[in-house]
Protein backbone atom coordinates (compact mmCIF):
# COMPACT_ATOMS: atom_id res chain seq x y z
CA UNK A 1 0.00 0.00 0.00
CA UNK A 2 1.34 3.39 -1.17
CA UNK A 3 1.73 6.41 1.54
CA UNK A 4 -0.75 8.14 -0.38
CA UNK A 5 -3.54 5.46 0.66
CA UNK A 6 -2.05 5.63 4.00
CA UNK A 7 -2.93 9.12 4.57
CA UNK A 8 -6.26 9.03 2.74
CA UNK A 9 -7.05 5.99 5.51
CA UNK A 10 -5.84 8.03 7.84
CA UNK A 11 -8.19 11.17 7.32
CA UNK A 12 -11.03 9.37 6.62
CA UNK A 13 -11.07 6.65 8.96
CA UNK A 14 -8.52 6.86 12.05
CA UNK A 15 -8.44 11.09 12.51
CA UNK A 16 -12.57 10.79 12.35
CA UNK A 17 -12.08 7.65 15.04
CA UNK A 18 -9.79 8.85 17.38
CA UNK A 19 -11.58 12.59 17.33
CA UNK A 20 -14.96 11.83 17.30
CA UNK A 21 -16.96 13.63 20.09
CA UNK A 22 -13.28 15.90 20.82
CA UNK A 23 -15.22 19.49 20.62
CA UNK A 24 -16.05 18.54 24.06
CA UNK A 25 -12.87 17.18 25.65
CA UNK A 26 -10.61 18.85 28.27
CA UNK A 27 -7.48 18.61 26.65
CA UNK A 28 -5.21 17.82 29.82
CA UNK A 29 -1.33 16.66 29.38
CA UNK A 30 -2.33 13.33 29.93
CA UNK A 31 -4.58 13.38 26.97
CA UNK A 32 -2.40 15.51 24.89
CA UNK A 33 0.51 13.28 25.56
CA UNK A 34 -1.58 9.99 24.64
CA UNK A 35 -2.97 11.47 21.13
CA UNK A 36 0.65 12.72 20.07
CA UNK A 37 1.86 9.19 20.65
CA UNK A 38 -0.86 7.57 18.99
CA UNK A 39 -0.75 9.88 15.72
CA UNK A 40 3.56 9.44 15.73
CA UNK A 41 2.80 5.47 16.08
CA UNK A 42 0.42 5.53 13.16
CA UNK A 43 2.65 7.74 11.25
CA UNK A 44 5.74 5.30 12.10
CA UNK A 45 4.09 2.12 11.13
CA UNK A 46 3.18 4.19 7.92
CA UNK A 47 6.42 4.78 6.89
CA UNK A 48 7.66 1.10 8.27
CA UNK A 49 10.19 3.02 10.75
CA UNK A 50 10.88 1.18 14.25
CA UNK A 51 11.32 2.69 17.25
CA UNK A 52 14.61 0.70 17.23
CA UNK A 53 15.84 2.82 14.51
CA UNK A 54 15.80 6.02 16.45
CA UNK A 55 14.20 8.52 14.08
CA UNK A 56 12.61 11.61 15.41
CA UNK A 57 9.05 12.64 14.92
CA UNK A 58 9.93 15.70 12.82
CA UNK A 59 12.13 13.45 10.27
CA UNK A 60 9.14 11.05 10.36
CA UNK A 61 6.27 13.97 9.95
CA UNK A 62 8.51 15.29 7.16
CA UNK A 63 8.90 11.98 5.39
CA UNK A 64 5.72 11.44 5.26
CA UNK A 65 4.07 14.83 4.35
CA UNK A 66 1.89 15.70 7.74
CA UNK A 67 1.41 19.48 8.21
CA UNK A 68 -1.02 19.88 10.83
CA UNK A 69 -0.80 17.56 13.73
CA UNK A 70 -4.19 15.68 15.40
CA UNK A 71 -4.13 18.20 18.37
CA UNK A 72 -4.16 20.97 16.08
CA UNK A 73 -7.26 19.71 14.26
CA UNK A 74 -9.02 19.40 17.75
CA UNK A 75 -8.30 22.69 18.88
CA UNK A 76 -9.06 24.10 15.65
CA UNK A 77 -12.72 22.06 15.88
CA UNK A 78 -13.17 23.01 20.00
CA UNK A 79 -12.88 26.74 18.94
CA UNK A 80 -15.29 26.04 15.66
CA UNK A 81 -17.66 24.86 18.10
CA UNK A 82 -17.25 27.40 20.92
CA UNK A 83 -17.70 29.75 18.09
CA UNK A 84 -21.27 28.20 17.05
CA UNK A 85 -22.21 28.02 20.16
CA UNK A 86 -21.75 31.23 21.08
CA UNK A 87 -23.60 32.46 17.75
CA UNK A 88 -27.04 31.08 19.16
CA UNK A 89 -29.65 32.57 20.54
CA UNK A 90 -29.76 33.11 24.30
CA UNK A 91 -32.56 30.79 25.17
CA UNK A 92 -30.55 27.29 22.90
CA UNK A 93 -30.15 24.57 25.46
CA UNK A 94 -26.67 24.07 24.24
CA UNK A 95 -25.31 27.90 25.43
CA UNK A 96 -27.16 27.56 28.79
CA UNK A 97 -25.22 24.11 29.12
CA UNK A 98 -22.08 26.47 28.23
CA UNK A 99 -23.39 29.03 30.18
CA UNK A 100 -24.06 27.03 33.40
CA UNK A 101 -21.96 26.58 36.56
CA UNK A 102 -22.93 23.77 39.18
CA UNK A 103 -24.59 25.70 42.53
CA UNK A 104 -22.29 24.95 45.86
CA UNK A 105 -19.29 25.00 46.66
CA UNK A 106 -15.68 23.12 45.09
CA UNK A 107 -13.90 20.36 46.82
CA UNK A 108 -10.65 21.10 48.62
CA UNK A 109 -7.51 21.30 47.00
CA UNK A 110 -6.61 21.96 42.88
CA UNK A 111 -9.72 22.63 40.75
CA UNK A 112 -10.19 20.76 37.96
CA UNK A 113 -9.44 21.72 34.42
CA UNK A 114 -12.44 23.16 32.83
CA UNK A 115 -13.08 22.99 29.20
CA UNK A 116 -13.91 26.69 29.42
CA UNK A 117 -10.15 27.59 30.18
CA UNK A 118 -8.78 25.13 27.83
CA UNK A 119 -10.99 27.40 25.33
CA UNK A 120 -9.40 30.52 26.28
CA UNK A 121 -5.96 29.12 26.78
CA UNK A 122 -6.20 28.31 22.26
CA UNK A 123 -7.62 31.91 22.24
CA UNK A 124 -4.47 33.18 23.46
CA UNK A 125 -2.75 31.16 21.28
CA UNK A 126 -3.97 32.40 18.56
CA UNK A 127 -4.79 35.70 19.05
CA UNK A 128 -8.38 35.75 19.35
CA UNK A 129 -10.62 38.04 21.67
CA UNK A 130 -13.88 37.17 23.45
CA UNK A 131 -16.15 39.22 21.03
CA UNK A 132 -14.32 37.87 17.56
CA UNK A 133 -16.86 35.13 17.58
CA UNK A 134 -19.51 37.29 16.14
CA UNK A 135 -17.70 38.08 13.11
CA UNK A 136 -18.43 34.39 11.30
CA UNK A 137 -16.01 34.44 8.79
CA UNK A 138 -13.37 36.77 10.61
CA UNK A 139 -13.64 33.77 13.11
CA UNK A 140 -13.43 31.15 10.63
CA UNK A 141 -10.09 32.52 9.22
CA UNK A 142 -8.42 33.12 12.58
CA UNK A 143 -8.78 29.83 14.09
CA UNK A 144 -7.19 27.94 11.28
Amino acid sequence: MTLKTKTHIYHAIVKSAITYAAETWCLKANTVAKLNSTEMDFWRRSARISRKDKIRNTIIKQKTNVTRSLLDDIKTQQLKCYGHVQRTEEGRLPKKVMKWSPPGRRKLGRPKAIWAEGIRGMMGEKGLIEEDWKDRDKWKKKIR
